[in-house]
């Protein structure tokens, strides 16, 4: 029972430094909390979960193999700098084009965006299939294959948490700005996604 109680422990505390880390979904977040609150961090998590899930489950079936990590990681790191450019883009051309309250929501989803910026996310992924298969491996001399859902769930639920508790908190600030203070905010958090792009890039060639 000892043993049970340390690994749920472990896991936890890992999982905050893939959950809480500053990241294109971070920053996205918060762009949609300050539209559209909780929910829209909700959406995310689920967009998260979608993503996220599968992986696990591919991890701890041994699909994914070490062996051809540098080849995927590359294409994973092209592809995602390109999203994240583009979606930085289309964040600056709509603040700048919306002459509406901070409330007005974009065409593209919290929940599509949950699962575009997980997917192309090379450090999303290179966590699971370092700390995160590590801690399915553990996970499976415990309880065999139903660890993989154990340690799904233990990480899983602090994504919905972190997420929506951002996100409520950016609805709170939102009230209190400007819609010019607003715009130069969502701006920033654009040229943040377009620093994470380029970070994907040098990741390469390191």
């Amino acid at each position: 029972m000892t043993e049970i109680i340390e690994f749920v422990i472990i896991v936890i505390v890992i999982s905050a430094s893939g959950v809480m880390a500053p990241g294109p979904l971070f920053a996205a977040n918060i762009s949609y909390g300050l539209r559209e609150g909780t929910k829209s961090g909700i959406k995310m998590a689920i967009g998260h979960t979608i993503v996220e899930f599968p992986l696990v489950i591919l991890l701890g079936i041994g699909v994914f193999s070490l062996k051809i990590f540098p080849e995927f990681r590359m294409v994973i790191s092209i592809i995602g700098a390109i999203t994240l450019f583009v979606f930085a883009l289309v964040q600056i051309k709509t603040v700048l084009q919306n002459n509406k309250n901070i409330t007005s929501t974009p065409k593209h989803g919290p929940l599509v965006t949950g699962i575009i910026l997980s997917a192309l996310n090379p450090f999303f992924i290179t966590w699971w299939l370092t700390i995160g298969f590590k801690l399915i491996s553990d996970a499976m001399l415990i309880w065999a294959f139903s660890g993989i859902v154990i340690v799904f769930f233990l990480h899983i639920w602090m994504d919905f948490a972190w997420l929506g508790g951002i996100s409520f908190l950016a609805s709170k600030s939102s009230k209190i700005l400007s819609n010019r203070n607003y715009k130069f905010i969502m701006i920033g958090l654009s040229l943040l996604l377009v620093y994470f792009g380029i970070t994907f890039l040098v990741d390469i060639v390191n």
